[in-house]
């Protein structure tokens, strides 16, 4: 935790903060620190609200979804997910949580990552997965597209080719390419009814904002 950020924060599931946020982010990336982990909790419980479920599992799977940090650029990416799954049942396991909970949010937990492409089987898990997708798109999700470009020294686009006309996509050299690559296709696939009604707002300012840009270069 910190000053800026609290338990208090998690309205409804204070005493859970309280416990897992010291384990919720590790590194530096400011595209997956708390205010994320909160972003999330609060698209998590928008969704709740409409499709129920167990908000107890859905708050410890946001809490713990990126308890563990593995960059953009690192060939384990994909395993992001289930190294947090892992390590989440282990936070878990010793607050005395039961077996049958524990494999409830690992499971949430493993098949939320887009690049872990395991689908979600549970209710909790198709909502965590919604909730962390929203953050990827819409203006946040612009924002941390070129942050995570910095991180990575990518350019923000190219500047002979735009648009990729004659060229394949490539993301790892420029931001604007991570758009058409990844970002616009994440609202098609979203999980609850309530979490795709979500994403249509935030695809439309996502592709607005491609436009503009597009047009000022």
């Amino acid at each position: 935790m910190t000053a800026l950020l609290t338990a208090a924060d998690f309205a409804r599931h204070e005493a859970l903060a309280l416990e897992l946020l010291p384990h919720a982010t590790e590194g530096d990336d400011g595209s997956h620190d708390l205010a994320h982990i909160h972003r999330v909790f609060r698209n998590a419980m928008k969704i709740h609200a409409g499709e129920g479920g167990d908000s107890e599992i859905l708050a410890a799977a946001v809490l713990l979804h990126d308890c563990v940090a593995v960059e953009k650029s690192s060939p384990l990416r994909s395993q992001a997910s289930r190294l947090a799954a892992e390590k989440a049942s282990g936070i878990l396991a010793g607050l005395g949580w039961p077996d049958e909970k524990i494999a409830a949010v690992a499971h949430a937990i493993l098949t939320h990552s887009f690049s872990a492409n395991i689908p979600p089987e549970t209710l909790e898990a198709k909502m965590l997965q919604d909730a962390d997708r929203l953050d990827a798109i819409g203006m946040v999700g612009v924002a941390r597209c070129f942050y995570i470009a910095g991180r990575m020294g990518s350019g923000l686009y190219h500047p002979g080719d735009p648009d990729a006309e004659n060229r394949p996509l490539d993301d790892r050299s420029y931001a604007i390419d991570h758009f058409p690559a990844k970002l616009l296709k994440l609202s098609d696939g979203f999980q609850t009814e309530t979490g795709a009604k979500l994403a249509k707002e935030r695809h439309e300012r996502l592709s607005l904002f491609l436009s503009l840009f597009r047009d000022e270069i």
